[in-house]
């Protein structure tokens, strides 16, 4: 089959003259196949046209992982803290590690409520449990929580989302 032999033949070949401009190289050069499976007249010079179509392909592709990456960026810097603390010593990306710890009821329960600012009742609703479980995990999740971080609730707010006044240490 002539297929088999173009790609036995050029596939490496195209995918290093894709690699100059994408990081996808091996997909921009599997598309330049099945582009040219799907060709009702197969062009006269195979290889010619599928460099043509891997050099379009993976300047296309390079142009979409700039701006995917520009975008990227620039919703990183609009995303909102996620924690204003009011104690300094306490570090963000391990408050972040202990939360993704919880149990997934837990961390799903302290989300909703602390920053999507749902009541429990409303959270029992989205989970399917009662308001009281809901309730029970909240509050064990900010215990374990509190372990985990080694802090102690002196009666001020060390956690709050940076849109409500919502504390970490609710009692």
């Amino acid at each position: 089959m002539i297929l088999g032999r173009l790609i036995d033949e050029h596939a490496a070949a195209l995918v290093l003259y894709a690699r100059q401009w994408c990081h996808t190289p091996e997909d921009v050069v599997q598309e330049a196949f099945l582009k040219l499976v799907v060709q009702k007249n197969p062009p006269e010079n195979a290889v010619a046209w599928l460099y043509r179509v891997v050099r379009n392909s993976a300047l296309s592709a390079a142009r979409s992982e700039k701006r995917r990456r520009f975008h990227e960026t620039v919703a990183a810097r609009k995303r909102p803290t996620i924690f204003a603390c009011a104690d300094s010593s306490l570090d963000v990306e391990a408050t972040t590690a202990a939360l993704s710890s919880l149990p997934h009821e837990q961390r799903e329960v302290i989300v909703a409520h602390l920053w999507g600012g749902l009541t429990f009742e409303q959270i029992a609703e989205l989970t399917g449990a009662s308001s009281s479980t809901t309730h029970h995990w909240y509050r064990a999740g900010l215990s374990e929580l509190r372990e985990s971080l080694g802090v102690t609730c002196p009666g001020k707010a060390l956690i709050q989302h940076s849109k409500s006044s919502q504390p970490l240490c609710h009692d």
